[in-house]
Formats: C-alpha cells, structure tokens, sequence
C-alpha cells in the first residue's frame, strides 16, 4: 500500500510538473509570437511578405530590408536623437529622484505624507492630459525642434517613479550605517554618494533602465514638439516610413526598422539582467 501511494503521489507530481511546463510555453510562445513574426518579417523577401497563404517562415533570406531603411533614412541619426534624449532624462531623474528620494525616506519633513501622495498621483495621471498644456510651454519658451522640449518633459513624467522606488530602497538600509557614517565625519552629501548609492546599485539600474525604456518608446510629444527631419526620435521615423509607391505600406522596411529599434533595449536588459534581478527582489525579505 505504501508503494502504490508513493507511485500515485509520484504520477501526480509528474503530471503536475508536465502540465506547467506546457502551460509556461503556451504563455511563451504567445509572448513571443509577435516579437518572432516581427523578425522573420524583417528577412523575409517582398514577394514572401506578399505572398497569399501566409509563409510564416521565409524561404529566403535577406537583409534588403536593414540596407533599405539606412539608404533612404538617416536612421543613425535617429538612434542617437533617441539616445541621446534618453539617456539625459534618465541621469536627470536620477541625480534629481535620488536626494529626493533619501529625504523623503530619512528626515521628518512637514508635510511629507501630502508629498507622497502628490507624487504617487503624479505616478498615476495620464499624461496625455497634460499635451495642451505643455505644446503652450514648448510655444512660449521656444523650444520646438529642440532638444529640450523632450527632456524636460520626460524628466518631469518619470522623476516621481524614481522617487517612489528609491525611497523603498533607501528605507530598507539599517541606519546604523549613516550614524557609523556621521561619527567618522562623514557630511550627509558624503554619505549619500560613497556609502548609500553604491548599496542602492540594483534599484538605481533598475530605476534607470525603466526611466530609459519610457523616453526611448515616448511617441506623441516627438511627434509633436520635434517637426525638423534630422532631430526625430525612433518611434516617430518609425510611424513615417513609407513605401516607393504612394500606397504602398513597407512591411519588410517597418520589421526591420521595429527590430533595429527594439535591439538597443533588448542590449540593455541583457547587460544589466543581474542588476535588474536584484533591484526588483531587493528588499523583498528582510532580516
């Protein structure tokens, strides 16, 4: 009797675990469906993208596509706008979020529960609500087809973010660290620079890396504000490619151009995968 409810128990659990394991990649695959579609498009040759049943996978590959949208567009240049515009909103949300973020999180500030719900609602608004509001601003202080009139709002959308993930950052480390800090002569500057950030890395990588994603994938205020061919950002040169004919739609030249897109964030994951783990599961259990 022992053996065959070892044996149940054991067929069960096998069962169990098979059935998981199909259900994982059915979410896998559906996940990545549309990822691997884009791909494949991207190689596949106009008459395969054109071609009536579907060939989901291409009988011949080419790179016709990648060397079409390099040879008609300065998509290099609209990389670095991307970057460019990216990378200083992230290092402004966190050299502006971080200060913050301690602050909140380690001195009895008047009125500190008002400003945490006021940037938790600021988290929260839809900013597309804000659009007229701030195509006024971009008019008034002549920032159209500027850089600025990207960052600066960008800046502004994820600093609150920062904010909020840095100060459960901050609260999770002893502080006894700061008083040892202090009794060496540490100023606060000091500590938050050589002792606390280094131990917030993960939730610094981690809070940059979606601060980066979010102005690197901003769509309507780069569509709005920046009208000057040689300053677009990705997501709008994107949206803009057209065909050689007046109505034709260029599948393979839109995969190819979503693929070359999407890589430099799939670049950043994968470097700062670890780091991205570890802020996300920091704090999580305590002690």
């Amino acid at each position: 009797m022992t053996n065959s409810s070892s044996q149940a128990s054991t067929h069960a659990l096998s069962t169990r675990r098979i059935g998981l394991a199909i259900v994982i990649l059915l979410i896998l695959i559906f996940s990545l469906a549309p990822i691997l579609w884009q791909l494949l498009t991207s190689f596949k040759t106009t008459a395969d993208i054109a071609a009536i049943p579907n060939v989901y996978f291409p009988k011949q590959l080419t790179i016709e596509h990648y060397t079409e949208i390099f040879r008609r567009q300065p998509f290099l240049r609209y990389m670095f706008n991307s970057g460019f515009v990216a990378i200083t909103s992230t290092l402004l949300c966190l050299l502006i979020g971080t200060p913050a973020a301690y602050a909140l999180a380690r001195l009895k500030l008047p009125g500190e529960q008002i400003v945490l719900a006021a940037t938790l609602i600021v988290t929260l608004f839809p900013y597309i609500l804000l659009f007229l509001g701030l195509l006024e601003l971009v008019r008034t202080f002549g920032l159209a087809n500027h850089y600025l009139a990207l960052i600066v709002p960008y800046t502004a959308m994820n600093v609150p973010l920062t904010i909020l993930v840095m100060r459960s950052f901050f609260q999770q480390l002893p502080r006894d660290l700061e008083d040892s800090a202090k009794v060496d002569g540490y100023s606060t500057v000091q500590m938050l620079l050589q002792i606390l950030m280094p131990l917030t890395l993960p939730a610094l990588v981690t809070t940059g890396i979606l601060t980066f994603i979010a102005a690197w994938n901003e769509f309507l205020f780069a569509l709005t504000f920046i009208t000057r061919e040689s300053m677009k950002t990705i997501p709008v040169a994107v949206a803009q490619l057209s065909g050689t004919a007046v109505f034709e739609i260029p599948y393979g030249a839109l995969a190819a151009a979503t693929v070359i897109g999407t890589l430099p964030l799939v670049l950043l994951l994968l470097i700062f995968q670890q780091r991205i783990v570890q802020g996300l599961t920091a704090g999580a259990v305590k002690g």
